[in-house]
């Protein structure tokens, strides 16, 4: 259906006005309970619409010599329409599952849909703050159309810093993007975005350890977020972190029994099915619960290729034997047929094609040369064989790889009735354990805190940090010296302090303030050359730097004002700064929908609270790059970080103060 004129509202008006404040508050029509009333067939209300002409020219239909009321179409006119004039304040749009634009209550189609564009996770957020009952912390945002260019566009940087014993006393930063490593604080998603234009395909590993969505854990993050929400929030992370990874790159997300096989659908769809490399199993606690019932002793990572193609630097199994040896050493051998009948020559068709097998050379071993061009040496062809219902299966490989490889990773083996088969040799760098941690994990997990009370003298800073020989492990398998690995959850900073002494580059991102006293601290004692973790293995003794950058905030700051009032003098402050204009500071972005002599400060202060949170715009969190020669901003920054930005985003020369 397209666009309804305006002047359906105004006749709506009219007519409802009879019913006596039914439907409205105040001037304002309360589009949910007209939509209620609408799908219970209310008789009144029925009979009253049809006597508006506009109602019966546009949403009764004549059929058959019936009339058909449209009741569905009318309902989403009042819900959705963009012309509507209620006050976005008061009154909401439903949010839930839906099937094509109804809710699943109202159909009887089941469909999981993803309720927000985006998920917005707030500064600052603490355990005080979920003691004290506020638990709007994590934000569900529609975020307008329009707008979403705005919301991802590069960010200001302040506050600058560089970190390392040769860099300290510098006046002016510089960036390096070839050797420097970075830590951000502010909002992930919008980092992510910001560093889009300079890392793009240049990340080769990520690991990330996000909110588990327990419900109940002492993470600092409130990670008490609704299912499909906490799937939003991970979704639109997931997808520009994509973006970040080299075409070689890997990323590894830990997470535990609550959203992981949510999550696997979910990087399914993002990264390709065909780039699952494996679900690790990390065994965390071996003792599970004494009192009885199923043992939760288990974590997991997903592990995903940004390609299939890509090799990783899988762990060696020093037990392993290995029967037969060539010039790279010990291996064994695999079927290279696709046994799956799913997969055949009917859809497959690039993955059916002739392998010619020389049957007069045999190596050492007792394999036979092969090619995938028949000559004169290279005779006998060999196709897949047929499954036992006679469905012609395919190759794993394609005929591209199969030729670079052949003889070196792929080889033909006589069977005992004369026939050949096309094998794979696999080596002790070609497989991965399920459970990479098993036995002595859990100590490890334990001596991932023990490490982080050492550092800051028998405090516990953190909880549940995970051990620096756990993501030593991750590090081998996905990356080598001087690629870069980013973190975007870096909490206590494990990932990074683990990349440093490997001799990684790495990109830490964490929003939270305990990055200002725990995650820099420990870098710096990093550093400095603190021999906790794996700092003795590894022959660890400092070294190395490292820059540090917040996101400018606007709105977000007056987000964490408005979270941390606590009375109605409090907030009426905040709303009154971001009102007005003043020499400290912007006056704050407000959602276009909002009408704020609305606002009515007798609803009380928890109300209010959260109103306020509802009016700011969540596109203008931070200060975009765009703005920083705005002069209401460029005075705001000092030259310093100005400096900076013009470096790290090579934009020319560097101007005067504005």
């Amino acid at each position: 259906m397209g666009k309804i004129e305006p002047k359906i509202f105004d006749e709506l008006k009219v007519a409802l006005s009879s019913f006596k404040g039914k439907y409205f508050v105040g001037e304002e029509l309360n589009r949910s309970k007209l939509t209620d009333d609408l799908r219970n067939y209310n008789e009144e209300l029925i009979k009253k619409l049809f006597e508006i002409e506009f109602i019966k020219k546009h949403f009764i239909k004549e059929v058959a010599g019936q009339s058909l009321f449209q009741i569905e179409q009318l309902e989403e006119a009042i819900l959705y329409n963009d012309y509507w004039d209620t006050s976005y304040t008061k009154y909401e749009n439903r949010v839930g599952l839906a099937s094509k634009r109804k809710f699943l209550q109202d159909s009887q189609d089941i469909v999981l849909d993803f309720p927000f564009k985006d998920g917005v996770l707030t500064a600052s957020m603490t355990k005080e703050d979920r003691e004290e009952g506020y638990d709007e912390a994590f934000l569900n945002e529609v975020i307008e159309k329009d707008e979403i260019d705005r919301l991802f566009d590069k960010k200001i940087f302040v506050n600058v810093k560089r970190f390392g014993t040769t860099f300290s006393n510098e006046e002016s930063v510089s960036f390096d993007k070839e050797t420097d490593n970075l830590m951000i604080k502010g909002n992930n998603l919008l980092a992510l975005h910001t560093l889009k234009e300079i890392y793009t395909n240049k990340v080769k590993l990520i690991y990330i350890d996000p909110p588990y969505n327990t419900g109940k854990d002492s993470f600092v993050y409130n990670d008490k977020f609704n299912h499909s929400t906490w799937l939003t929030f991970i979704k639109n992370r997931l997808e520009i972190a994509r973006e970040l990874l080299s075409d070689e790159g890997v990323i590894f997300v830990h997470l535990d029994k609550n959203e992981v096989h949510y999550l696997a659908v979910l990087m399914d769809e993002i990264f390709g099915r065909k780039n699952y490399v494996e679900t690790i199993t990390v065994v965390n606690n071996p003792r599970g619960r004494d009192y009885g019932g199923i043992a939760n002793v288990n974590e997991f990572i997903l592990v995903y290729k940004k390609h299939q193609e890509t090799e990783l630097n899988l762990i060696e199994d020093s037990s392993k034997v290995f029967k037969f040896k060539d010039s790279l050493g010990g291996f064994d051998v695999l079927e290279l047929r696709n046994r799956n009948s799913a997969f055949h020559k009917g859809n497959r068709p690039n993955l059916h094609y002739p392998v010619f097998i020389n049957p007069n050379a045999p190596d050492e071993n007792g394999f036979y040369p092969i090619s995938t061009e028949k000559d004169e040496n290279h005779f006998i062809e060999l196709l897949p064989k047929k499954s036992n219902s006679g469905i012609e299966l395919v190759w794993r490989w394609g005929k591209p790889l199969l030729r670079e490889n052949a003889n070196i990773n792929a080889v033909a083996k006589k069977n005992n009735d004369g026939t050949y088969s096309l094998m794979q040799k696999y080596r002790k760098n070609q497989t991965m354990a399920r459970s990479l941690w098993q036995g002595a994990a859990y100590n490890s997990f334990e001596k991932g805190t023990n490490h982080l009370k050492e550092l800051f003298d028998g405090k516990k800073v953190f909880s549940f940090p995970k051990p620096e020989s756990m993501l030593k492990t991750v590090l081998e398998i996905g990356s080598k010296e001087g690629d870069i690995v980013l973190d975007f959850f870096s909490g206590s900073g494990s990932t990074l302090a683990t990349s440093i002494k490997m001799n990684r580059r790495f990109i830490g991102v964490e929003q939270m303030d305990y990055v200002e006293d725990v995650t820099i601290p420990r870098l710096e004692k990093v550093i400095a050359g603190e021999q906790g973790g794996i700092s003795k293995e590894l022959d660890w003794h400092g070294g190395g730097s490292f820059v540090y950058a917040e996101l400018f905030p606007k709105n977000m700051g007056y987000l964490q004002d408005i979270i941390h009032s606590d009375s109605i003098e409090a907030l009426k402050s905040v709303y009154d700064r971001m009102l007005q204009v003043s020499e400290a500071d912007e006056p704050a972005d407000i959602a276009f929908h909002a009408d704020l002599s609305k606002i009515d400060w007798s609803e009380g202060f928890v109300e209010n609270k959260r109103l306020l949170i509802k009016l700011l715009d969540k596109n203008g969190l931070y200060y975009n790059y765009s703005e920083i020669d705005d002069k209401n901003v460029r005075d705001l920054i000092t030259d310093k970080d100005y400096s900076f930005n013009k470096t790290f985003y090579e934009a020319g020369e560097i101007h005067d103060k504005i």
